[in-house]
């Protein structure tokens, strides 16, 4: 099967030259996921909301896609400084419950810009 890019409704728009989704071979890949709300709204600024709204809006995407939070096989998160791994742990396990994916978790050396504490990606299976 080759790749194919879905078109989505209710996903914030890339800013730069990748999709947000791609799916290949029944696997969905899901880019990066900042806190951007997709109406307008500000970015919370602490990383517990914002690690809410990322998954709020992977949540979003997956469910446009036909998929939700028990679909996804794998998730990688980026955080600006390691030591805010709780709060956004308290928050991620709050969305996958019992039967969380396989996970990466790591302090990048930067995210896109500097108010993000934290970006996500997934991975999902049909």
């Amino acid at each position: 099967m080759p790749k194919s890019i879905p078109a989505l409704a209710n996903a914030p728009a890339p800013v730069a030259p990748y999709s947000v989704v791609t799916e290949a071979n029944g696997f969905v890949f899901l880019s990066g996921q900042v806190a951007n709300d997709p109406a307008g709204g500000p970015t919370p600024t602490d990383t517990a909301s914002q690690t809410r709204l990322v998954l709020t809006n992977i949540g979003s995407i997956l469910s446009e896609l036909g998929l939700g939070f028990g679909d996804v096989v794998k998730a990688t998160v980026f955080l600006a400084d390691i030591r805010d791994f709780a709060a956004m742990n308290e928050v991620y396990g709050s969305f996958f419950g019992e039967a969380p994916p396989a996970r990466s978790a790591i302090q990048a050396g930067a995210l896109p810009a500097p108010q993000y504490r934290v970006e996500i990606e997934v991975i999902a299976a049909r």
